[in-house]
């Protein structure tokens, strides 16, 4: 044998795997994904977990009409490992995936087919139309589904859910009957946000706010001095951003806790629209920004005026007088505007007095029902002045394509010819649009079919709370947990405030509201809504068997209500569910129905993004309240949106998206899935190039690390474990931090708190392992004996380092777990995704251990520093060439250093410890108080096989190699 270091190699455990520094995931990932296909991960898993305590996350349904966005990913991502957490950690984690099949979306993609071949929808058979709908959806969730297995999101993906499936198209309809059974259910006339795209309306959650630019004026309402004490030539002011609804005022509401006074124009240019002379009643607080925008030089305050005295005024409408007498009275403004108190009305903007048209918003509508000021039916359906209408008929509010149309600027230019128009300007504002068609939208009354939340709920379970809204409130309150906690608040505030629910849309892809109205009856009467439990058995039976197609045929009616009533007495009604009470009765046949499903048919966890709490989480909770008192989960999590690097929201439009797929054809699946454990969920999250990197970095890291790991198990086996007892000091300390890193682990993934699960994780990886432990056991791993106790007691160390690190990562770094494990326990049925969380016996906890190796590693900190500054001079090569002096001032510690071999952990060839006062030149670092460093050269020669520097090396029988080494080769009869 040669005797140069060269020739020693071969007598070294230097590490062996195949496992590679370089991950390859996007081409190696989908092979992991066709293991777990052959071996059916999850159905094993379901077989195994027969027994244990049971875990289902609900999946919310993403929508079936396109390829799935980073928000999907990051859903789905965060769903993966909530699940495969619990599983391993003694669950039976259930996850059935499900899509929203439903809904104005898919129906307008069929009607753009329609268009493209000059074809309309309302000339295809409904049936026709519906089944091609059906396909749509059906397409798409097949690519939907395969995008969320590649970024390996485990579930039950043979058997997912369906909103559009025959068997769930029943169960909503079932569930909806239950609201028409329990009295709930209600037609009524009211203002509704309307899309004149869509031609629908829209709940608020299909709702979004967004700024919009808008005309606002001020408009005088003349005070009726025939009927009024505070004097002539008086006007209210109001302001309003939709001129359009002044043509359906009815009223001017004021706040009594607002101060008003009367104020008079002194002194306003000739041309202004305000004169001078000219009397206004107008909140104090907001006159000066009134009269500036009024262009009024100087004004004068009269008096205040008190609420008594308000609500004795009433005011005749600006339009009053436009038109002949001889129209219509519906056509005429000759009536009065009375002001009348409402707890709406701010003085942040505007006036102080609001214009009120129950016909246009929620607000009003309530002052107008109890009021009884009537609800003018000015607006059709496509956004449009009915025909009849005397100034404005056939101007449009907003478009088809949800423009700008020219009934703002005619009923602006009506009221300036009658003198009334004080002032206008364009403003920014929020404002309503629909989240589908990104169009503005209008309020707008219709006929809607409404479920009452604030009605006493005829179910029986009065315990629970007699209201919709009552029982929302309690289990929100008491009944969720809320991830993060201020969702409780959010949604408990939502709830508060909401209107009645509107389930009823005007279009066709849909579950159909079935039910069926009396003709001739009015929505007030009793026997207007037909109550029977046989004919809603043979509408849930149709459905089960045909679809809900089944309610369009033609003989309908016939086959619903005979033999038990006339089809003849009955109209059936047409409208569509509104889509989120497809997706909110999901927990029904899902939870409830499938063989799958909690015993109690509540969820564990509902997980989205936080825009739900007024979406899904809302909807689920409304119609679960609705039909069995309580909500359908015991807690909800919610994260933020997804934003580009600089934190811009991603928009085609902007050109700043990234998708999915992008990343993982670039990076693999697992660095977008560390990036959503890296990432503060509760908050917005970022992503880009420059971020992935830095992800890809912490990747590298750990991949490292589990590679230094399989190198230096390639000849352990489970007879070679060294028993705690007679292991040193460091190992015994290392499993003493895995015992600490489990406890956090599991705290951390039971918390849902995946970032806070990696931070630990990659601390211990890289900061106790890879730059301490690791790097000081090269040299037993190498150069001990093969079979030695020294160098199997850190094999059994690093075995349980394998088997914890890659369980505890599993439910984040999915396939690169699996590869990790399969390295070393390869075979046809083994995959990581079958374990749990090793056990951590106790007799690991060893707190005494860790503070003395707290000291051993804060000494070692500031000797590590003083091997630097030396290596940086290049007075010493490596820290093997070193025998750093330490000086310390604490007894204890010395002790300490003295009981283990502190040369081998600073990795230097030899190491001198004293208490002695340290020589002036001595290095020290300001955060390790009391030791101080003098670096020399160690002794002796350099041994060929270890590369220490030793006195002994040439003394025992070999030239080259240290007394140590020389053993070892003895032993192992080498030469």
């Amino acid at each position: 044998m040669s005797t140069t270091a060269d020739g020693y190699k071969s007598t070294l455990q230097l590490p062996q795997t195949n496992f590679p520094m370089r991950a390859g995931l996007p081409k190696a990932e989908p092979q992991w994904l066709a293991h777990w296909d052959q071996i059916g991960v999850y159905d094993r898993l379901r077989r195994s977990g027969e027994g244990r305590p049971v875990f289902v996350l609900h999946d919310g349904p993403p929508y079936a009409n396109g390829h799935l966005h980073i928000g999907h990913a990051l859903n789905k991502i965060l769903k993966d490992m909530v699940v495969r957490s619990q599983q391993m950690m003694g669950k039976d984690s259930r996850f059935v995936p499900g899509w929203d099949c439903h809904g104005l979306p898919i129906e307008w993609k069929i009607e753009e087919q329609y268009r493209a071949r000059d074809a309309k929808k309302d000339d295809v058979p409904i049936v026709e139309l519906r089944a091609e709908c059906r396909r749509f959806a059906e397409r798409w969730v097949t690519i939907q589904g395969k995008e969320f297995r590649r970024l390996g999101v485990t579930g039950d993906w043979k058997n997912p859910y369906l909103t559009m499936d025959f068997s769930a198209e029943a169960v909503i309809a079932a569930e909806f009957m239950k609201f028409v059974m329990n009295g709930v259910l209600y037609q009524g006339y009211k203002p509704v946000l309307w899309s004149t795209v869509e031609k629908t309306a829209l709940a608020e959650a299909e709702v979004e706010y967004k700024d919009h630019k808008s005309d606002a004026v001020w408009v005088r309402f003349p005070v009726d001095s025939d009927r009024n004490n505070i004097g002539s030539d008086v006007s209210v002011l109001i302001w309003t951003t939709t001129p359009w609804t002044i043509p359906s005022n009815r009223a001017i509401c004021f706040n009594p806790t607002i101060e008003y006074s009367l104020y008079e124009v002194h002194d306003a240019p000739e041309a202004n629209w305000l004169k001078a002379g000219v009397r206004l009643l107008i909140a104090d607080s907001l006159v000066d920004h009134c009269m500036k925008k009024a262009r009024v030089a100087g004004y004068e305050r009269l008096r205040s005026v008190e609420t008594a005295e308000l609500n004795g005024i009433v005011c005749r409408h600006p339009l009053n007088g436009r038109v002949a007498s001889s129209e219509p009275k519906d056509n005429r403004w000759d009536f009065q505007v009375p002001l009348l108190e409402g707890s709406h009305v701010t003085a942040e903007q505007g006036t102080g007095f609001v214009h009120t048209a129950p016909s246009h918003g929620d607000d009003d509508y309530r002052i107008g029902c109890k009021h009884d000021l009537g609800m003018p039916d000015n607006v059709l359906e496509d956004g449009s002045f009915r025909t009849d209408m005397p100034l404005f008929g056939g101007h449009t509010i907003l478009t088809e394509n949800g423009k700008e149309g020219t009934a703002n600027k005619a009923v602006i230019a009506a009221i300036y010819e009658s003198g009334y128009l004080a002032a206008r300007e364009r403003i920014f504002h929020s404002y309503p649009h629909s989240w589908r068609s990104k169009a503005p939208l209008i309020y707008r009354c219709t006929r809607q079919w409404f479920a009452a939340i604030d009605k006493p709920v005829g179910d029986g379970n009065d315990k629970l709370g007699k209201t919709i809204r009552e029982r929302a409130l309690n289990a929100v309150k008491n009944e969720v947990d809320w991830t993060p906690s201020t969702g409780r608040n959010r949604l408990f505030s939502m709830l508060e405030h909401r209107p009645d629910w509107v389930l009823s849309r005007q279009r066709a892809w849909g579950v159909p509201l079935t039910c069926f109205v009396k003709r001739g009856a009015k929505p007030q009467d009793s026997d207007f809504l037909l109550r029977d439990h046989r004919v809603n058995e043979r509408i849930v039976q149709a459905f089960r068997d045909e679809g809900a197609d089944a309610w369009y045929h033609d003989d309908a009616k016939e086959r619903f209500l005979a033999p038990d009533y006339n089809p003849e007495e009955y109209d059936k009604v047409s409208d569509i569910l509104d889509v989120w009470f497809d997706s909110g009765s999901t927990h029904a046949f899902v939870l409830r129905d499938r063989n799958d499903g909690p015993e109690d048919n509540i969820a564990d966890l509902y997980l989205e993004g936080t825009d739900q709490h007024r979406g899904w989480f809302h909807a689920s909770l409304l119609q679960s309240c609705g039909t069995r008192g309580t909500a359908p989960y015991r807690g909800v999590l919610t994260h933020g949106f997804t934003l580009d690097e600089r934190g811009i929201k991603m928009a085609k439009s902007v050109g700043n998206t990234i998708s999915p797929e992008e990343i993982v054809q670039a990076n693999g699946a697992d660095i977008l899935r560390l990036w959503a454990a890296q990432s503060d969920y509760r908050t917005d999250l970022r992503i880009g190039q420059e971020i992935l990197k830095g992800v890809t970095d912490s990747y590298r890291r750990i991949r490292n690390g589990f590679r230094f790991i399989l190198g230096n198990l390639f000849d352990f086996e489970s007879g070679n474990t060294i028993e705690l007892s007679e292991m040193p000091e460091l190992e015994r300390w290392v499993l003493h931090r895995v015992y600490k890193v489990d406890q956090e682990v599991r705290k951390g993934y039971n918390a849902f708190d995946f970032q806070r699960v990696f931070q630990v994780v990659f601390s211990f990886v890289n900061s106790d392992l890879s730059s301490f432990y690791f790097d000081i056991r090269k040299d037993t791993l190498y150069c001990e004996s093969a079979d030695g106790k020294l160098r199997r007691s850190a094999q059994t160390v690093l075995d349980v380092l394998h088997r914890h690190l890659s369980t505890w990562l599993a439910p984040i770094l999915t396939f690169t777990a699996e590869e990790i494990w399969l390295a070393r326990f390869p075979g046809e049925y083994s995959s990581v995704h079958l374990q749990d969380f090793p056990a951590t016996p106790s007799n690991w906890l060893d707190e005494q251990l860790a503070k003395r190796w707290e000291k051993i590693r804060t000494v070692r900190r500031a000797v590590t520093a003083a091997l630097e500054t030396q290596r940086r001079d290049k007075v010493i090569g490596s820290s093997l060439d070193a025998c750093p002096n330490i000086f310390l001032e604490d007894q204890d510690t010395y002790n300490i250093l003295a009981a283990v071999d502190f040369a081998d952990i600073c990795i230097t060839s030899a190491v001198r410890v004293s208490t002695e006062t340290p020589p002036a030149d001595t290095f020290s670092i300001p955060e390790v108080a009391g030791v101080y460093v003098q670096v020399g050269l160690a002794d002796g020669r350099k041994c060929q096989r270890c590369w220490k520097i030793l006195p002994d090396v040439g003394t025992s029988g070999t030239q080259n190699v240290c007394g140590r080494c020389n053993k070892v080769l003895a032993a192992s009869n080498i030469e």
